[in-house]
């Protein structure tokens, strides 16, 4: 979904047939000002969306941006001033908070965990556990937190799950058909591979042809273990359960990528209001 859609829909779900709240009480020629105000430290996130979502509702209004995507904020920064006829204001203003503040509280917890692994050469990832259409929007948040994105979708990526090798009769047989179906197919995908304990890691290693093992609920020991055993031969990338309290000692085992599912399931949404002055 392009952001252009993603905004007409959102706010044909909103607005209907009509703000009639503003409609009933707000003069259609009444001009007024906004501020944008963070209430609680964090980083800043959707700035780029919430004008485009102003623009989209009315081209009229002028919209003042004072912060950076990504930028780290304190509990009362403005980071947007707009202007333009207040009805618009208020017909936006839903749909740019629920925006910025999902975006800003994924960037936020994104932050923390780039922040907990500094020093150790570990990436951040984020993962598909995402809100039916916000993906766009959640991924861009963690790139704008310091993180990077794993696969976009199931169409640009072979990521073999367990419950694809299980289905496919197991490792090897699973990997051989990834290869002859993206050889049949004439398509250029990176291959990655799901492991769940030693002998997964050992069967892979006999049969290559995967750019990346994922190392799935490995112990720290484990991790360390078969990243030494896979010595630098393919991509290593820890997942399962890891939080920020955690994360660290996964990023020590040597593990060049850490997903983290909670990045875009379980974050808080970061407080921010939006007013019209008097």
């Amino acid at each position: 979904m392009s952001i252009p859609d993603f905004i007409r829909q959102a706010l044909a779900e909103d607005i209907g047939d009509g703000d009639h709240t503003s409609l009933s009480t707000i003069p259609a020629d009444k001009q007024g000002k906004a501020l944008v105000r963070v209430k609680q430290d964090g980083i800043i996130a959707g700035l780029v969306l919430a004008d485009q979502i102003l623009n989209t509702v009315d081209p009229t209004v002028i919209v003042k941006v004072l912060s950076n995507e990504g930028q780290s904020v304190s509990n009362g920064t403005v980071v947007m001033e707009v202007e333009g006829a207040v009805r618009s204001l208020l017909m936006a203003e839903r749909l740019l908070l629920n925006c910025m503040q999902r975006m800003s509280g994924i960037a936020t917890m994104t932050r923390q965990f780039v922040e907990a692994v500094a020093g150790t050469g570990a990436i951040i990832l984020d993962t598909r556990k995402t809100t039916p259409n916000f993906r766009l929007f959640e991924k861009w948040a963690v790139l704008l937190g310091g993180g990077q994105n794993h696969r976009f979708g199931l169409f640009d990526m072979i990521l073999i799950k367990d419950n694809h090798v299980d289905a496919a009769g197991g490792i090897r047989p699973a990997i051989r058909r990834a290869n002859d179906y993206l050889r049949s197919t004439g398509r250029q995908l990176p291959i990655e591979i799901e492991t769940r304990n030693a002998a997964e890691v050992e069967e892979v290693l006999a049969e290559g042809n995967v750019q990346r093992i994922m190392l799935d609920n490995f112990t720290t020991t484990d991790l360390q273990a078969a990243v030494a055993r896979i010595a630098g031969r393919f991509e290593t990338e820890a997942s399962g359960g890891i939080n920020l309290q955690t994360v660290r000692g996964f990023a020590e085992t040597g593990v060049q990528f850490i997903s983290v599912g909670a990045l875009t399931h379980s974050y808080r949404s970061l407080d921010i209001s939006m007013k019209i002055l008097r």
